[in-house]
C-alpha cells in the first residue's frame, strides 16, 4: 500500500515536471539554467570548441557560467545537443523524484517524505536550476548502503567522475573495512577519467591544470549561496591557512565519527557523516548542494526525532539566505545576528560535528536523549527465500 502511494507520488511529480518543460518550450520560455550549462558544454564537444573558455551554445537569456565539469561529465552531456535547452531541463528534472525515493528508501521510504522533500530548498534549488545533485547522491547511497559484492563501488566511482567531490566516499569506504568496494571505486572513477582524456586531450588538460580552481568560483566563494566553511572564511575572516587547518580538523573528526557510527552497525548515519564532511570541506557548497538534508531528515524521523526533524527542515526550507544580504560582497557588512542566519547550514553542520565526536570519543550512545537511531538498515533480499545470494 505504502509502496503503490510512493509510486504513484513519483509518477505524478515527474509527469508535472515533464509538462513544466514542454509548456515552457512551447512558450519560448527560459528555463533550466544549469542544464542549459550542460547542454552547451555536450555541444562544445561536438564542434570541437574549448570547453573551459565562452560556451558559443549558451541560450541568450542564460548567465555566462563556466562549464566546471570533468571532461568525462561533457561527453555524457552531448545527447543534449539534440533536444531544445527546456527539454533538456525537463530530463533532468524528471530524475529528481526517482532519485529521491532511492535516497530515502533506506532512511524513512513513504510518499509524505518525498513529497516533503520538495519544500526543502535543496530540493526544489536543484529542480529549478537542472541540477545534478539529487542524483549524485542517489548513486552513493544506492553503493554505501545497497551494494554489494563484484560491483560495489562503481557508482561512487561514476558519481565521482561526473563531479570530484563524490571521491571523498571513496574514503568512507576504507574507514567502513570495505577496501575492495573502495579501490574499485577509484579504479571506475581512472577509467572514466581515461576516456575524457583519450576523447578530449586539450580539456583535459587544461581542467586538470587550471580549469579546476576557475575564477568564477574565487569570485562567488563567499556569497551567501556558498555553505561551506571556505565560504563561512570569506564572508567573515578571509585568508587562506586557518580554513585549510579547520578542514583537516573536519575530516579527522568525521573519520573518528564515521569508525564509532560503523562499529555501532549505525551504516546510515555513518554515511550522513561522511556527506557532512564532504559539504563543509569542499571550497564551494551551494545551497543546493545541501541535498543531504533528505535523507538526515529521514534518519532523525526513523529515530522518532519528530520535533528536531521539523525544526531541521523549517530551517532548511531557504529563508536563511533570503533575508539577510547578499551579493556584491554585502556579506561582509553582516551584523552578528545576520551571521548566524546566513550561515545556518553549515553552523548546523559544525554544531552536529561537535556533538558526534564528542560522542564518539566518550563511547557513548548516539547524542539525541539516548535515542536510537532506529533499526539497522540491511539490504533487501534481491532472491527468494531459501535461495543462495551472490551479494
Amino acid at each position: 500500500m505504502g509502496i503503490g502511494r510512493t509510486r504513484t507520488v513519483m509518477s505524478t511529480v515527474t509527469a508535472v515536471l515533464a509538462l513544466v518543460a514542454v509548456a515552457w518550450w512551447s512558450l519560448g520560455r527560459p528555463l533550466g539554467v544549469d542544464s542549459a550549462v550542460y547542454r552547451a558544454g555536450g555541444i562544445a564537444v561536438l564542434r570541437g570548441e574549448p570547453l573551459y573558455g565562452h560556451l558559443s551554445a549558451l541560450p541568450g537569456w542564460a548567465p555566462e557560467l563556466p562549464f566546471t565539469y570533468p571532461p568525462f561529465a561533457a561527453l555524457l552531456f552531448t545527447p543534449f545537443a539534440a533536444l531544445p535547452v527546456q527539454w533538456c531541463w525537463g530530463l533532468v528534472a524528471m530524475t529528481a523524484a526517482p532519485a529521491l525515493v532511492l535516497a530515502l528508501r533506506p532512511y524513512a521510504p513513504g510518499a509524505v517524505p518525498l513529497l516533503a522533500a520538495f519544500g526543502l530548498q535543496p530540493v526544489w534549488q536543484s529542480v529549478g536550476l537542472g541540477q545534478l545533485n539529487l542524483v549524485l547522491m542517489a548513486l552513493v547511497v544506492v553503493d554505501v548502503l545497497r551494494r554489494r559484492g563484484s560491483t560495489g563501488g562503481v557508482l561512487i566511482g561514476l558519481a565521482a567522475a561526473i563531479k570530484l567531490v563524490p571521491l571523498i566516499f571513496v574514503g568512507h569506504l576504507l574507514l567502513t573495512g570495505r577496501r575492495a568496494d573502495a579501490f574499485r571505486a577509484l579504479g571506475t572513477f581512472a577509467a572514466a577519467t581515461g576516456l575524457g582524456a583519450v576523447l578530449l586531450p586539450a580539456d583535459s588538460a587544461r581542467y586538470w591544470t587550471s580549469a579546476l580552481v576557475n575564477d568564477h568560483f574565487a569570485q562567488m566563494k563567499g556569497w551567501v549561496g556558498n555553505q561551506s566553511w571556505a565560504g563561512f572564511a570569506a564572508r567573515t575572516a578571509p585568508g587562506e591557512v586557518w580554513p585549510l587547518a579547520f578542514a583537516a580538523l573536519v575530516v579527522a573528526g568525521a573519520a573518528v565519527v564515521v569508525r564509532w557510527r560503523h562499529r555501532e552497525g549505525d551504516d546510515r548515519g555513518a554515511l550522513l557523516v561522511t556527506a557532512g564532511c564532504a559539504l563543509l570541506v569542499s571550497p564551494i557548497s551551494w545551497t543546493h548542494h545541501w541535498v543531504w538534508i533528505v535523507p538526515a531528515l529521514g534518519y532523525l524521523l526513523a529515530g522518532g526525532r519528530r520535533w528536531s526533524a521539523l525544526l531541521l527542515a523549517a530551517l532548511f526550507t531557504g529563508w536563511t539566505v533570503a533575508v539577510v544580504p547578499g551579493g556584491q560582497g554585502r556579506e561582509r557588512t553582516w551584523t552578528a545576528g545576520q551571521a548566524i542566519i546566513g550561515n545556518a547550514y553549515l553552523l548546523v553542520a559544525v554544531a552536529a560535528g561537535v556533538l558526534l565526536v564528542v560522542a564518539a570519543i566518550r563511547g557513548g550512545p548516539h547524542p539525541s536523549r539516548g535515542a536510537s537511531p532506529g533499526p539497522v538498515y540491511r539490504p533487501p533480499l534481491t532472491k527468494p527465500p531459501g535461495k543462495p545470494s551472490r551479494d
